[in-house]
């Protein structure tokens, strides 16, 4: 698939996963039908379901995911040769992916909050995430590096960037959300001593 046809698709999906959004915090999860979906994003049924197989899909919306340029990079020991900065360049990857702006994240975190399958299936995707970064480490850094350790620095950067992605959020000055997770990793790394 062309670049374009990507990102018309890309696009797409991000207008439907919009007013799933907008659907679901008015009437929630259950509030709303699969027809009334499509049509407040202005697609046919058959074009909803060829980029969402149910509604919890396209509430959730495409998933950010790992390119293989990046991750054959952090296999061979890159960007910068140090795990922690080099997980945190896959986080800033991650969201530099269109659909991370701050508007989209206050709504979602308020659906989250309203819905508890919502909550369950991001975590369940999270898992996936984090089990896929996992293996990766452990690729990159050999079996020396085992399991538990890959797993404590996953979780690590995942809370640091939810308390980045929160204080990005809560954030009236308008400062990038890579800023607010590098000042959460900083701070990290000083109380650790790392």
């Amino acid at each position: 698939m062309s670049e374009s046809a990507t990102d018309r698709r890309l696009e797409t999906a991000l207008r439907i996963a919009d007013h799933a959004q907008v659907l679901t915090d008015e009437r929630g999860l259950d509030g709303f039908t699969m027809d009334d979906l499509a049509t407040a994003a202005g697609v046919s049924r058959r074009t909803l379901f060829n980029y969402f197989p149910g509604k919890l899909d396209a509430v959730l919306g495409p998933w950010p995911e790992l390119g293989d340029a990046q991750l054959e990079e952090f296999r061979a020991g890159g960007p910068h040769g140090d795990l922690v900065d080099d997980l945190r360049a896959l986080i800033r990857m991650l969201m530099d992916t269109k659909g991370v702006e701050r508007e989209r994240l206050t709504r979602f975190r308020r659906m989250l909050t309203a819905n508890p399958r919502l909550k369950l299936a991001v975590h369940e995707k999270y898992e996936a995430m984090s089990a896929r970064i996992v293996e990766e480490i452990i690729r990159r850094e050999g079996e020396t590096f085992d399991v538990r350790r890959a797993r404590i620095a996953v979780n690590l950067l995942a809370a640091l960037f939810d308390i980045g992605l929160d204080e990005y959020v809560d954030d009236p000055s308008g400062r990038p959300i890579g800023t607010h997770v590098d000042d959460a990793i900083a701070t990290a790394r000083s109380l650790l001593g790392a």
